[in-house]
């Protein structure tokens, strides 16, 4: 038997262990074996590992792709240009777009897109807003992976329901079986915040990140969690920023609430000082919390409350972002800044240290994040007859972002540029084709393909 596809002399790591001098065959886009390499078939292709480590695709379920309408920012194209490049697998877009992914047509649109111009595969969120609270069963027959509501200010400006019509939306999407999530801040906090230190003339970044406290964010997810106790809805709480929101999130769990939770490497990463050193590049929503705040959230995520990881990668241009002063007005500034090619160097740098095995980052960054969005496993697992997404690693493999224009996206400001990191992602492959290796997208655009979720 020869197969389309061979990686030997590698080490396969999954969440249940790791398996030395193993490889994975591939045929027709799936995964047929799984195994020690010299027990594994002929193929048209053979790719040498090196010695390195293989393990399922990664997924990010979190990106800001900005298509359709705002592709002077980034679009299907580069955003997955910058997935490839960075080991990632399979990307979920956010639905503040121009027009926002609130009507099936817009969702239709945003998947017609991706199937143009996407080189790894995709999904997208629908939002919620209160004036689409009676199209939510349409929608969900269009696709989505689930739906989002914005509680607080964000880009975008995409106004939230009142509690009322948030009530009604997790009923309606109860029934339609996908899980909710939230940007989660309370809004009047932040708003009343927001306009006190303008008044009083703060307008340093910094400022800007205390704005938005995080009472905020804490109280936000407490009162989405109530209302998805009563109304048996599944949630989900995007980039937690806070160690104080992930104790409420493991009091909802505590209660047998369905509400799943993830953060960010740069939470985990950088302590609010990274505000005071690089100013507005840093500025993002919910922003860099104080060191007792990530200590605190690291907690979180050793004892399993934060269930995986995202970017939230959000591409704005230089200009937009301030980059030429940094440190003036911070509200003349945007929030959010790129991640996925970041993402898996800055995970494999938490391995080095020791802060989890490789086991456990896979966990987090390709099966977690699977599972709880409906995709595994056809995503996130190396089980035969699933698809052959996966990502080889140096994990020794030590280097530093000095120039972030090196980085895929259309823009590519980052708080991550001069950050150095042990560990790289060196090849990349998406339903059996091999769409980047070591940093070099190879692939074609169109290649990726929407994840077909119930």
């Amino acid at each position: 038997m020869t197969v389309d596809l061979v990686v030997r002399n590698c080490t396969v790591v999954t969440p249940a262990g790791r398996t030395p001098d193993a490889g994975v065959a591939v045929e027709d886009g799936e995964i047929v074996a799984v195994g020690r390499s010299d027990r594994l078939p002929d193929a048209d292709r053979v790719l040498d590992a090196e010695g390195n480590v293989l393990v399922p695709g990664i997924v990010d379920c979190h990106i800001h792709n900005r298509e359709p309408g705002l592709e002077y920012k980034e679009d299907w194209e580069s955003a997955t240009r910058a997935a490839a490049a960075g080991g990632v697998t399979t990307v979920v877009g956010m639905p503040n777009t121009d027009p926002v992914i609130d009507r099936p047509e817009h969702l239709e649109l945003k998947f017609e897109r991706g199937e143009a111009s996407a080189h790894v595969d995709f999904q997208s969120y629908a939002v919620v807003t209160s004036e689409n609270l009676e199209l939510i069963p349409e929608i969900a027959e269009v696709g989505p992976l689930g739906f989002k509501i914005f509680l607080g200010s964000t880009v975008g400006d995409v106004p939230p329901p009142n509690d009322g019509e948030i009530l009604e939306a997790m009923e309606r999407i109860r029934e339609t079986g996908k899980r909710l999530g939230f940007h989660e801040e309370n809004g009047e906090i932040i708003d009343y915040y927001t306009e006190r230190f303008k008044a009083a003339g703060r307008n340093e970044p910094i400022d800007h990140s205390h704005s938005r406290p995080v009472i905020a964010e804490r109280e936000a997810v407490e009162r989405m969690i109530t209302f998805a106790e009563e109304t048996g809805a599944k949630i989900h709480m995007f980039h937690v920023s806070s160690g104080s929101a992930a104790e409420a999130v493991a009091r909802g769990k505590s209660r047998g609430v369905d509400v799943t939770a993830e953060t960010t490497p740069h939470y985990l990463w950088f302590t609010e000082d990274v505000v005071r050193e690089k100013g507005n590049v840093a500025r993002v929503q919910p922003p860099i919390r104080d060191a007792a705040e990530r200590d605190a959230l690291w907690d979180a995520v050793d004892d399993g409350t934060i269930d995986c990881m995202a970017t939230d990668h959000a591409p704005h241009t230089p200009e937009e972002k301030k980059v030429d002063d940094p440190f003036g007005n911070t509200w003349d500034a945007i929030s959010g800044f790129v991640g996925l090619e970041t993402e898996v160097p800055a995970m494999l740098t938490f391995v080095d240290r020791g802060r989890f095995t490789l086991e456990e980052w896979v966990h987090r960054h390709s099966t977690r994040p699977a599972q709880v969005w409906g995709m595994y496993p056809q995503k996130g697992s190396l089980q035969v007859g699933t698809d052959a997404d996966f990502t080889i690693v140096d994990p020794d493999r030590e280097w530093t972002l000095e120039d972030r224009t090196d980085l895929h996206s259309k823009n590519c400001v980052t708080p991550f540029e001069g950050e150095s990191f042990t560990g790289k992602a060196v090849a990349t492959v998406v339903r059996g084709a091999v769409v980047a290796e070591d940093g070099a997208v190879v692939g074609e655009s169109g290649h990726g393909t929407r994840v077909d979720v119930d």
